[in-house]
């Protein structure tokens, strides 16, 4: 309660100092087109009749690095339309040509010198659909939601683009079907418009209607595009069917049946389909996807007892993403992660089995998203999707071939609703998911939950002209399944209820479900150099979403503060900087402090177009409910992390970005550096190159290792570890044309963890650091070669009293992707996928860079080799 009224008090102490600040936007522009009366020929020249029909819209306004001073280039356009599109003319200015930067990428990769174009066709105030054309002829899309706070470049409609340079400039010229966009089916429209210009080797940013960086908001501040007269909704009808042919090579296993060919071939067969059912409708629909083409995760090592969290890259479930999500308290938290679909089976195999057929992912039969958004502002996302049961072939120790059940037929439902009011100023929400395992009956799915629901509301109002906001949100979770799988779910990682000093929860073996819920609230300034938010949020002990969304870590109440200044004004040093501090303090239900602490940094960019940041966390004493996973909670000293960056100028070929921190544990229980160094290189406009080297050194006195059982009591074993962790990610892009290119991207990743000076758990909580654990002694602890376990002799006696694994490791990885991506025709792609994985895994001791790199030219690994066509028929 006091932590409420603190809350409340502060919020409205800083409302009513900013209550009366006054809104400075420009005058909304507009511009007036027609209908042509003569055809358009895309060729990026402007030279057909029709053109002649309008007048140029001009006088653009700088945008970046300064609000409202006259741009250094000139820029015009033109806009006509007829029954089935809408076409667009830039001309693009420039008293040097010949220095135009036609940088190529492939599609959405927004580099060189480019203009884009965003129609607010709704006309709501929140929502556009963005097109880009570079210099170079290549095409980029975004769909804006939020009213600019989400772009998702994964939609990827059909147009036409040509480009050309002369000696005025450059010129854009654009074709949109109005199949691509959505309005209301009326006589007469008004539109909300905004063009922009990216003049690459000044670095800045011009845009027509005026927009003050600083305002909150994007799409509500656009000008108005009139004079649209008897235009009607076109309804969409695409289908897509693929065909695929693979074959993987991979080390031949003499032992394994499954694994004893050394090569496999398949072939695939799908259909993705895109459906207009109303002008205010949009059904897209997968059949047996697949997704060979898409880059493979990155590798990392996992010491925490949590889950790691990676980003979705299938484009079926990308595209529209900004809808359907749900976010429950920061970071990755959501009610809905789509890498759930199609995931790795959850069955267990029993503990007799020798090898098995196991699949890394589930198979996806269908899947259907059904969006639209209408004239009222009401817009809702549906996503259905339907993933196949998975039996596997197994052998077990006695030889014996048979079959296993490892999933079940799985049904996953995500729904997500929201209405604009007040011309968006305020947002109601709400969201509701559900999964069901089909038949989930069985030794291996025992531990599966039967059923999971969730669902939440969410309001987002704004006033004082958007300068202020307050966001409310609160959701609740439902899972349900037999006793087993509740048990589990009650001593997982998220949750351990059974620690042996959890006050507030306890664990219930009889449970057949669970209920949870979380919460959040913030309210701030959005806009203006002075910006902050206050705001509270938690997750209940019984919040359960791992089934269809993503949950780290439950029974969390966090309380938090942020502030920012920031300058956009050019100076004699700086053309933009910021300023940031950050604040919070988090308890778990029974009042523990599992955080607390407060961070500052800045970021600057130099005249020079260098940039420049820096920051320092400042974290006290904190207790972890995980770390000792299912033992009691035990309390950390204090941290203080520090961190810089540099980066080169962004606008040369050559960019180079350096990447610094540090990390100090109190009573020096820790310690840790970590370097990253990121250099893009443009040999060629065609050709980028990317090299991120990433070097990590970690030491840490209290890493968890594992426990055992004795003498009715149970040992927490920790040990100091040295860990090592270097990768470098590398990516090349080659642009053939703007619509061919070669991709390759490769990960070589090694890390070494190298453990000593083990101890058991004494006081975890104890104020005295040295009292938390108890440091075995050279006679207590020996090593066995011959098991490579440690062996504990605590009484002294001539056997053994336990023992645990030798927790050494040293990973060699290198995962590479080769994609030749043509779009032939637009919508209609070819791609030559070569796919590489190979690994080597060892517990030796003593290693560093110098003696694992070596593996990395004779590792063992798989090789798939892949083909996929795509042809996207218009009905």
């Amino acid at each position: 309660m006091h932590n409420q009224r603190t809350i409340s008090f502060v919020v409205l102490f800083i409302s009513g100092i900013y209550l009366f600040a006054q809104s400075d936007q420009a005058q909304t522009k507009s511009y007036t087109t027609d209908r042509t009366k003569t055809e358009i020929s895309i060729d990026g020249l402007l030279n057909d009749e029709a053109w002649d029909q309008v007048e140029w819209g001009g006088d653009f306004n700088g945008h970046r690095p300064e609000y409202m001073v006259d741009p250094t280039q000139k820029t015009q356009f033109k806009i006509l339309y007829d029954a089935k599109y809408i076409y667009v003319g830039i001309r693009a200015f420039d008293t040097e040509p010949e220095k135009i930067e036609r940088r190529m990428t492939r599609r959405d990769g927004f580099d060189g010198d480019r203009v884009t174009v965003m129609f607010d066709s709704y006309f709501d105030k929140r929502t556009a659909f963005s097109f880009t054309a570079s210099a170079s002829g290549v095409k980029g899309e975004e769909y804006v939601s939020n009213n600019g706070d989400d772009w998702d470049s994964t939609w990827d409609p059909i147009w036409y683009l040509r480009t050309s340079i002369d000696s005025e400039g450059w010129i854009a010229e654009m074709k949109i079907p109005l199949s691509q966009l959505r309005f209301a089916n009326k006589e007469s429209h008004t539109w909300g418009i905004q063009l922009s210009r990216n003049f690459f080797r000044g670095n800045e940013v011009y845009t027509w209607q005026p927009v003050d960086p600083n305002a909150p908001g994007w799409v509500h501040l656009f000008g108005e595009l009139n004079g649209l007269k008897g235009i009607k909704p076109q309804k969409q009808f695409e289908i897509q069917p693929y065909v695929l042919a693979s074959v993987e090579k991979y080390p031949i296993e003499e032992e394994n049946e499954f694994r004893n060919e050394g090569k496999e071939f398949n072939g695939n067969v799908g259909l993705d389909a895109k459906i207009g059912i109303t002008s205010d409708i949009t059904l897209d629909l997968t059949f047996n996807p697949d997704f060979g083409q898409v880059d493979a995760d990155p590798s990392a090592v996992n010491l925490s007892a949590f889950q790691l969290f990676f980003q979705e890259r299938r484009p079926f479930f990308l595209e529209g993403s900004s809808l359907l999500t749900f976010g429950t308290s920061g970071g990755p938290n959501n009610l809905f992660y789509s890498r759930r679909i199609g995931g790795r089976p959850i069955g267990r195999l029993p503990s007799d089995i020798q090898n098995s057929d196991f699949p890394n992912q589930t198979q996806i039969l269908g899947a259907a998203k059904l969006t639209g958004k209408n004239a009222k502002g009401f817009s809702w996302g549906l996503l259905e999707s339907f993933t196949n049961r998975e039996i596997i072939d197994v052998i077990d120790t006695l030889g014996v071939m048979r079959q296993e059940r490892v999933q079940p037929y799985t049904n996953y439902l995500v729904g997500r609703v929201q209405q604009d009011i007040n011309g968006g100023k305020t947002v109601v929400g709400a969201m509701a998911t559900n999964m069901n395992r089909i038949d989930n009956t069985g030794e291996n799915l025992e531990l599966a939950h039967n059923n999971a629901q969730s669902a939440g509301v969410d309001i987002d109002h704004n006033f004082r002209d958007r300068k202020y906001g307050i966001e409310l949100r609160y959701a609740m979770s439902r899972v349900e399944g037999s006793k087993e799988a509740l048990l589990r779910t009650q001593t997982s990682s998220e949750r351990f209820f059974q620690r042996s000093n959890n006050n507030h929860r306890e664990v219930d073996s009889t449970r057949t479900d669970l209920v949870g819920s979380a919460a959040s609230v913030r309210f701030g300034k959005r806009s203006g150099d002075w910006r902050w938010t206050i705001g509270s949020n938690y997750r209940s002990p019984g919040l359960a979403l791992n089934d269809v969304g993503f949950l780290r870590q439950t029974d969390d109440i966090n309380n938090w503060v942020w502030t920012q200044y920031r300058v956009n004004k050019v100076t004699n040093t700086f053309r933009s900087q910021r300023y940031n501090i950050y604040a919070e303090n988090n308890n778990d239900f029974g009042g523990a402090v599992t955080g607390r602490g407060i961070n500052m940094n800045m970021n600057l960019e130099f005249n020079n177009y260098w940039e420049f940041g820096q920051g320092a966390w400042f974290g006290a004493s904190r207790v972890s409910n995980a770390d000792l996973r299912g033992g009691p909670s035990i309390k950390y000293p204090g941290n203080i992390n520090y961190w810089f960056r540099v980066e080169s100028n962004s606008r040369k070929r050559v960019r180079v970005s350096l990447n610094n921190r540090f990390n100090w544990g109190n009573n020096n229980f820790s310690k840790g550096y970590n370097v990253s160094l990121d250099l893009n290189i443009r040999p060629t406009d065609a050709m980028q190159i990317s090299i991120s080297p990433r070097a990590n050194w970690n030491r840490n006195e209290l890493q968890y290792i594992t426990q055992t059982d004795f003498e009715d009591d149970t040992r927490y074993i920790l040990g100091t570890v040295k860990r090592q962790t270097y990768s470098m990610s590398v990516r090349a892009n080659y642009n053939i044309t703007p619509n061919l290119t070669l991709e390759f991207w490769g990960q070589p990743f090694i890390a070494t963890g190298e453990f000593s000076e083990f101890k058991r758990v004494h006081l975890p909580n104890s104020e005295n650091y040295d009292q938390r654990f108890a440091n075995y002694s050279e006679s207590e602890i020996v090593f066995n070669e011959e098991d490579e376990s440690y062996e504990v002799f605590e009484t002294n006696s001539t056997d053994a009293d336990y023992s645990f694994s030798d927790p050494n490791f040293n990973i060699v990885q290198f995962r590479s992707n080769f994609v030749m991506r043509w779009e032939y025709i637009p919508g209609s792609t070819l791609f030559l996928v070569w796919a590489s994985n190979g690994s080597a895994f060892n517990r030796s001791s003593e290693n560093g860079f110098g003696d694992l790199s070596s593996q990395l030219s004779n590792l063992e690994g798989s090789n798939t080799f892949l083909i996929k066509y795509t042809y996207r028929f218009i009905l």
